[in-house]
C-alpha cells in the first residue's frame, strides 16, 4: 500500500533552518519522482521542489532556489527537503507528492511556521 509521511515541521524565526522529511511506503524510493509541495493559508498549492528518478535530477522553484535543498536516501525510503534562510513567507503546510502507480498520492502534510 503507497503510503506518504511527512514530517519534521515547526515553528522556526526568520533566517533560521527546518529539515522536513518524506518517508515512502509501498514502492521503491528511487524508481520514481517525489515532489514537495507547500499550501499557504488562502492560497493555492504550489510546487516547491523535485527530485526525479535515479540519477536523481532536482529542480526548485524560484521563489525557494538556493535555499531549499532535496535530496534522497534510498535505504530509508526518505526524501529531506533542506530549507535554509527561513522567510515568513514559507509559512505553509508542506506536503510530499509521488505518481508510482499512475495514481496522485499525497500526504497529510506538516506544517512550517516561520516568525518575523
Amino acid at each position: 500500500q503507497v503510503q506518504l509521511v511527512e514530517s519534521g515541521g515547526g515553528l522556526v524565526q526568520s533566517g533560521g533552518s527546518l529539515r522536513l522529511s518524506c518517508v515512502v511506503f509501498g514502492f521503491t524510493l528511487d524508481r520514481y519522482a517525489i515532489g514537495w509541495f507547500r499550501q499557504a493559508p488562502g492560497k493555492e498549492r504550489e510546487g516547491v521542489s523535485c527530485i526525479t528518478s535515479s540519477p536523481g535530477s532536482t529542480f526548485y522553484a524560484d521563489s525557494v532556489k538556493g535555499r531549499f535543498t532535496i535530496s534522497r536516501d534510498n535505504a530509508k525510503n526518505t526524501v529531506y527537503l533542506q530549507m535554509n534562510s527561513l522567510k515568513p513567507e514559507d509559512t505553509a503546510v508542506y506536503y510530499c507528492n509521488a505518481v508510482p502507480d499512475g495514481m496522485n498520492y499525497w500526504g497529510k502534510g506538516t506544517l512550517v511556521t516561520v516568525s518575523s
